[in-house]
């Protein structure tokens, strides 16, 4: 078994793993890279793999940094099989074309842009944008689906087979064990996807694997701990009430899988509980609304709370005060509003869609809050925001920063050290070596000076392109 990383080592984004097994080519994951825009194009569009030779791709969640360059491949040529969990597919056939859309309507909103500033100044910097890929293109990957379920082994080649556990991150995300067969011999390969915290709303708890010989393991917190749940509750509801008070509305970018319904759940449950004021709460986002429907398909991933909000017949999802908003007329409304409001909208890194308009219309007012609730790549308009820049470029102009900006890194759906290692512990007396991507340098740094200091064990943090073979 031979594996390669193409992508998420030393950054977050881009997830793109390959392995060669039993005589089969493979990818873990196919994820849209997020960065400066030239570097994001080229990463994109020039896949450093050969289609032609592809067999399978083995998909751990939907998570657009995951599966956002499926529609790429297929660009490309491939036709091969697309093996993930059932509510991932259904999670994709909704992400995947929102991806596309937002795509095709964002260039087609700088190139008229760019045409305007070229009409008054024709020194103007700036050529046209083409969409990486087309609507088209990601029709092209849903045939390609394979639903693989949890705990069933799916055969790949002779003797060659994974199997699916659930990995606590979001709706129907997985950790993928890969098993090589040789005669007596057996390679067994753990790819970690995204590791959830235990005790967030919702889905159900990560859950600990069985024993294997070699390990690829995310390290996005690798040297950080998150703050209890509780308390990002807490802190959300001293947001909304400061925001209420000086009649200013709370813009929170959130990824449209799962931040969106933690959000929106504990938005409710402070209402109820009369922790903050009855202000209108609005998600703004059209894959949101359809990725919410998704949701309420699949309870046999939720966990025990959740489930019992269900046979109470309370939807989870839904409150007096919310609105979902998928009419483009009503999302522009919004920010013609003077009441003080809640405002949920993609991407959560700020980088395409809606909330880049929210952003553009409210990030100067000082009576308005931007509260980030997930983890922000570099060179990201999230990034920006988080470090609190003077000005933040928004569609090619620069805006102050002016607004009020408040993070909140306990709704994130990723581990933080102290979970990640306790996930990792019960697998540590049998790895031979562990992996570590889905990081920046530093966090997955600190995550193997943990990983050593306490269970001893051979860590590596790949470079873009190092290969491996696992013996």
């Amino acid at each position: 078994m031979k594996i390669t990383f193409w992508g998420a080592v030393g950054t977050v984004t881009g997830s793109l793993h390959e392995v060669e097994a039993a005589g089969r080519h493979m990818i873990l994951e196919c994820g849209l890279f997020q960065g400066r825009r030239e570097e994001a194009r080229r990463r994109n569009s020039g896949l450093p793999i050969s289609v032609d030779s592809l067999d399978a791709v083995l998909l751990s969640h939907a998570h657009i940094d995951h599966s956002g360059n499926l529609p790429s491949l297929t660009k490309a040529g491939y036709e091969g099989p697309i093996y993930t969990t059932p509510a991932t597919v259904d999670l994709c056939g909704k992400m995947l074309m929102d991806s596309a859309y937002i795509q095709e309507k964002d260039a087609e909103y700088v190139n008229k842009h760019y045409g305007r500033r070229r009409k008054i100044n024709s020194g103007s910097k700036g050529g046209q944008v083409e969409p990486l890929y087309t609507m088209a293109d990601a029709e092209k990957v849903m045939p390609l689906f394979k639903p693989a379920p949890y705990h069933t082994e799916t055969t790949l080649g002779d003797g060659l087979s994974f199997e699916s556990y659930d990995a606590g991150h979001m709706l129907g995300s997985s950790s993928i064990i890969l098993r090589e067969k040789n005669g007596s011999a057996e390679t067994r390969l753990a790819f970690s996807g995204d590791i959830g915290r235990p005790g967030l709303p919702i889905i159900r708890n990560p859950e600990t694997l069985p024993p294997v010989d070699f390990l690829i393991m995310e390290s996005t917190y690798g040297g950080r701990l998150h703050e209890p749940e509780q308390e990002a509750k807490k802190r959300l509801a001293q947001v909304v009430n400061r925001a209420w008070e000086r009649g200013g509305k709370v813009i929170i970018p959130a990824f449209a899988v799962g931040r969106t319904q933690q959000i929106v759940l504990s938005l409710h449950e402070l209402t109820l509980e009369n922790r903050i004021p009855e202000i209108p709460v609005f998600v703004d986002s059209p894959l949101a609304v359809n990725v919410t429907e998704v949701f309420r398909q699949h309870p046999e991933c939720y966990d025990a709370e959740t489930r019992e909000h269900l046979y109470e017949d309370r939807d989870p999802f839904g409150f007096k005060m919310l609105r979902y908003i998928r009419d483009v007329a009503e999302s522009k409304a919004l920010n013609n509003m003077k009441e003080p409001a809640v405002i949920i909208s993609a991407s959560g890194m700020c980088e395409a869609g809606r909330i880049l308009h929210h952003l553009k219309n409210n990030i100067e007012n000082p009576r308005n809050t931007i509260v980030i609730v997930g983890y922000q790549a570099e060179y990201t308009l999230g990034r920006r925001i988080v470090e609190k820049r003077p000005e933040v470029p928004i569609f090619g102009e620069a805006r102050k920063l002016l607004a009020e900006v408040v993070r909140i890194n306990a709704f994130s759906g990723h581990a933080d050290q102290r979970e990640l290692l306790l996930w990792l512990k019960p697998l540590a007396p049998k790895l031979k070596r562990i992996f570590l991507v889905h990081g920046e340098r530093p966090q997955s740094e600190a995550l193997a000076t943990a990983i050593r200091d306490l269970f001893s064990l051979d860590v590596v943090v790949p470079e873009r392109g190092d290969s491996f073979d696992l013996s």
